[in-house]
């Protein structure tokens, strides 16, 4: 159960007018900045004790990064924790050796030590970066931040406005429930789940809106494994216009559903009648953040411009097919599976090894190659949940189109980077191979990746 610890009045425009407050600037539109993983105190409302995380530039969530596509994005990344670390662009279709993955893209960067990422923004829309390192680890003490990338000459508005969702495991003085890292129940079942939600770092804000007219909401869910679901006051109808950065044609809720790592750019209307957001996912309206009308009003049409996909499901002729059986966890039917090339029982593998899930009966990791499949070659990762759990399963370096039911019982044809699967479903994910370099297929509740969900797609 996600529990209320405070309010604190906190004005959306103060993240939103945060650039990386050390070297920024662009020249021949290559965007430089730089970002520091360190200890860091955060105070998650007013009166609250300061909590002990890890942050990058010091500030939860990380700084927020607005750029416009086209341009290359350069950070040089300093490590400042104990232990090693790296960052993730999560949704950029990136190239390979910048996706951020130690062990398979990168080394790590190790404590007190330097790396410089590079790459072009090619596709607008609403992303995030985090640590690849111990994610289930780092992640959950705060090393993420999102990563806002504009058609081109485009800029944020106060009518694009920023929802960033978490929910954090704290003891009762307010510090990271340290203890339970590394819980095996946990990693069995549904994975790390909070006891206290935060909108934008902090715990039930006052966001300022425009008095009138119409906004956009982008909504990112930070968390390592609990699915959010949102509502405004009296169920107020929300446009969904895009997900995990690629626009669709619009559709109507009045209920959003975000696995940990998804994105819905939503728009509203006529702002004037929005007052509070709800998160509901436990059965119970639990007052998540209130909007309060801003006395500066920008021009009611000062929306983020999108650009619909040129083509829908890719063809299939010819395509290749790449079979995942999705096995383990509690209450799964998986005795046994591989693991480093020796056939181990379940029980075995929890134990010694704290491996719980499989791919076609092999412990994931990567060192397990699902496919390799030639450049430009359409593919179907034709995927069955057969668990008792909910996964979020991420491809990098891609996006795939996939006919959802994530919003109802009419399946919608979407372009996504992480879908949410449901206990027994077969789902088919459709790419494009366009991207050259081995790509990591995980499941994004990070307690199930570190666990065995994940394998490598190797594209060339």
């Amino acid at each position: 159960m996600i529990s209320r610890r405070g309010v604190i009045k906190n004005c959306l425009a103060s993240l939103v007018a945060v650039k990386v407050p050390t070297s920024a600037f662009s020249a021949n539109n290559v965007s430089r900045y730089r970002i520091i993983a360190q200890k860091s105190e955060h105070q998650f409302y007013e009166g609250a004790n300061l909590s002990d995380l890890f942050l990058y530039n010091g500030s939860s969530p990380g700084p927020l990064i607005v750029e416009n596509k086209g341009n290359i994005l350069e950070v040089e990344f300093l490590n400042l924790l104990d232990e090693p670390s790296s960052i993730h662009w999560h949704g950029i279709k990136n190239l390979n050796d910048m996706d951020g993955v130690p062990g398979l893209t990168q080394a790590p960067v190790e404590p007190g030590e330097t790396f410089t990422y590079r790459f072009p923004l090619n596709d607008a829309g609403t992303f995030w970066y985090h640590s690849h390192s111990q994610a289930w680890n780092q992640v959950a003490r705060g090393l993420c931040g999102p990563l806002i990338v504009l058609e081109d000459e485009s800029s944020m508005s106060d009518r694009d406005l920023i929802i960033a969702v978490d929910d954090w495991l704290l003891d009762e003085n307010e510090q990271i429930h340290t203890a339970s890292l590394g819980s095996l129940h946990d990693w069995s079942h549904g994975g790390r789940l909070g006891n206290f939600l935060t909108i934008n770092g902090k715990s039930a804000p006052e966001i300022k809106i425009p008095k009138s007219g119409k906004v956009h909401l982008r909504f990112l869910n930070f968390a390592n494994a609990r699915v959010m679901q949102f509502e405004l006051n009296d169920r107020l109808p929300m446009r969904i216009v895009a997900l995990d950065g690629a626009p669709c044609d619009p559709f109507m809720r009045q209920r959003l559903t975000l696995a940990p790592a998804q994105r819905v750019d939503v728009q509203i209307d006529d702002v004037s009648f929005v007052r509070e957001l709800f998160e509901v996912s436990t059965g119970e309206e639990y007052g998540a953040a209130t909007f309060v009308p801003n006395e500066v009003n920008q021009k009611p049409n000062a929306l983020p411009r999108f650009v619909l996909p040129t083509n829908n499901m890719l063809k299939m002729d010819n395509a290749e097919v790449i079979n995942i059986h999705m096995q383990g966890g509690a209450m799964g039917n998986l005795s046994s599976a591989i693991f480093e090339g020796e056939q181990k029982s379940l029980r075995e593998l929890a134990r010694s090894e704290k491996k719980l899930w499989a791919f076609n009966g092999e412990i994931g990791g990567y060192d397990l190659t699902l496919a390799e499949v030639d450049l430009g070659k359409t593919v179907v990762l034709r995927v069955w949940n057969d668990t008792r759990w909910q996964h979020g399963m991420h491809l990098h370096g891609h996006h795939f189109w996939v006919k959802s039911k994530e919003f109802g019982d009419e399946a919608n044809l979407v372009l996504r980077d992480t879908y949410l699967m449901q206990p027994g479903e077969h789902a088919e994910l459709v790419f494009e191979a366009n991207n050259p370099g081995s790509w990591l297929f995980h499941c994004h509740m990070l307690e199930h990746h570190v666990s065995g969900m994940g394998g490598i797609i190797t594209v060339g």
